[in-house]
């Protein structure tokens, strides 16, 4: 019987340079009921020295506004989603 591979996408996702944040919506049980629950991640995208791309979760001094920017953007989008389901 073949494997059904299902492609997981993030919720949003925001952009700064070479730096960039996801947010990702995890199911968990919460008092016995299902619930969406928002995580991001953060990383800074870059070439090695062969012209492959990587990722990584360390930031120069000059990439922590670029993440900074994208937390916020991610923290505020996170919010707007939370006071939606309060309605």
């Amino acid at each position: 019987m073949p494997l059904e591979v299902v492609q997981i996408a993030p919720v949003k996702k925001f952009s700064a340079g070479s730096v960039s944040c996801a947010i990702w919506e995890n199911e968990a049980v919460v008092n016995g009921k299902n619930v969406g629950i928002l995580k991001a991640t953060i990383d800074r995208r870059y070439k090695d020295k062969d012209g492959t791309w990587k990722s990584s979760g360390s930031f120069s001094r000059n990439e922590i506004p670029l993440a900074v920017f994208c937390l916020l953007k991610a923290f505020a989008a996170m919010a707007e989603e939370n006071e939606g389901e309060e309605e």
